[in-house]
């Protein structure tokens, strides 16, 4: 049902162009722009799903005699990534359509209109900037074209701000308070929408860079604010927030010129960027040093009962010793395992109290957030879950031995062993792969080679 009125509405639209700007605050385009699931940068998709969304090829109904055709916008790249997959496609063997063949699975289907529906978004979103590029700046802030740019802004549609930058250039365009797309991306976190900056010129660019607002903030004084609570709930920790937050500041930090790095604004008392940052901030260090005590708490808690009883289990070990004090087992396939786990267990556990206490006994600066501290949570996180499985692959491998002339019983005691461990990874493996993802993997994803799009 919403395929087919956003269908009947981008028909509408290429009948009458005008219909885009009828009223400012009700007009289609300001609408459009408070909707990011209708493109595809406003979604958030598994990498499955992107997989399954790249592949699927959309398929227009066919215009009979009378019906208005959709032109649909095909660039030179478009075209031979889609003989790419064709030809892929009959490798194969049938030269079946794929949107069509992967319908038929669970899931597909919702992809396809998806994708079909961010279609004729576009399409829609092109229709109406055509009519909009022959206006003047006053006539695109009247019919609310302006608010709509900077709504698709906070949203993060790059698809919108692509296209509503090309009919504003070559001028400058800001909001009620001066701002520009990029201090606004900046302020709303959009990372998307700030990497749009590295594809314009050096002399647009810089223009850009040495603006500001009414308030004399720079990009800079915008970075050093706090991010508002909707981006920051995406984060689990208040540790990992900051760490996000220090990395926004320190990638406007690098590519903003130095007097913006000292200038002061005039909000109040004037404040530089980093006191800015310190000042907006302080409430998010505090949280933060607390989330870090109280998991530091409880680790040592765990890791203390793991090395308490991985000592004891290396001194009451399965099947006794000999009378000269050698384990009666030793020559065990069984036991060896015993032996190495529970070795395993014992030296990270310790390992992860220690650390755990040196994280109690120091005070970390907010600097210590960015790598420093994720890093030493990366380990901490990593040892004591090696200890736990070790703990309990030695604990098997204990029962097994004393019962190894019953066969019956290995396969329950496998299955017992592995609920603990996976209780455990299920609660804590998530965080490890967020801290790991922000630390060493992409985190922000700041593409600085993006092609030139913009004041070529």
């Amino acid at each position: 049902m919403i395929l087919l009125s956003i269908e009947y509405v981008l028909k509408i639209f290429l009948l009458n162009p005008k219909l885009a700007a009828i009223d400012r605050w009700r007009c289609p385009i300001f609408m459009m722009s408070r909707q990011p699931n209708a493109f595809l940068s406003g979604c958030r998709l598994r990498f499955w799903q992107r997989w399954i969304y790249g592949w699927l090829k959309i398929e227009l109904p066919t215009a009979s005699s009378g019906e208005l055709r959709i032109p649909v916008t095909t660039t030179t790249s478009e075209k031979k990534t889609l003989k790419y997959k064709r030809f892929t496609l009959e490798v194969f063997g049938r030269r079946v359509k794929l949107s069509l063949m992967l319908q038929n699975f669970s899931g597909i289907k919702q992809i396809y209109d998806l994708k079909l529906m961010h279609f004729y978004s576009l399409e829609i979103l092109r229709c109406t900037c055509n009519h909009f590029s022959t206006l003047k700046v006053l006539s695109l802030r009247s019919c609310g074209v302006v608010d709509a740019m900077f709504e698709a802004t906070k949203q993060g549609i790059v698809e919108f701000v692509v296209e509503l930058l090309k009919i504003t250039q070559p001028l400058i365009v800001t909001d009620i308070d001066d701002r520009h797309v990029f201090m606004i991306a900046i302020q709303y976190r959009q990372e998307n929408i700030f990497n749009l900056l590295y594809g314009i010129n050096e002399e647009w660019r810089a223009r850009f860079l040495n603006w500001t607002d009414r308030n004399w903030n720079n990009m800079l004084h915008v970075a050093g604010e706090i991010a508002p609570p909707s981006q920051l709930v995406r984060i689990s920790s208040t540790a990992l927030q900051l760490q996000r937050e220090l990395q926004w500041f320190k990638e406007v930090e690098r590519i903003v010129p130095e007097w913006c790095k000292e200038s002061k604004n005039s909000n109040g008392e004037p404040e530089t960027p980093y006191e800015v940052f310190s000042n907006s901030h302080r409430n998010l260090v505090e949280e933060g040093g607390k989330w870090m005590r109280d998991m530091a708490n409880s680790f040592i808690i765990i890791g203390t009962l793991v090395v308490t009883i991985t000592f004891a289990a290396a001194f009451t070990i399965p099947g006794g010793n000999a009378q000269d004090g050698s384990p009666n087992f030793l020559r065990k396939r069984l036991f060896m395992i015993f032996i190495i786990s529970d070795a395993i267990s014992f030296f990270t556990a310790s390992t992860s109290v220690l650390m755990f206490l040196g994280i109690l006994a120091r005070r970390f600066a907010p600097e210590d957030y960015l790598e420093s501290i994720p890093k030493k949570l990366n380990m901490l996180l990593s040892t004591i879950l090696i200890s736990i499985a070790a703990m309990t692959v030695s604990f098997s491998a204990a029962l097994l031995i004393m019962i190894q002339h019953r066969p019956w019983a290995i396969i329950p005691i496998i299955i017992m062993a592995s609920i603990p461990v996976t209780f455990f990874v299920l609660l804590q493996f998530p965080l490890l792969v967020e801290m790991f993802s922000l630390t060493y993997a992409t985190g922000i994803s700041f593409n600085r080679k993006m092609k030139p799009w913009l004041y070529t």
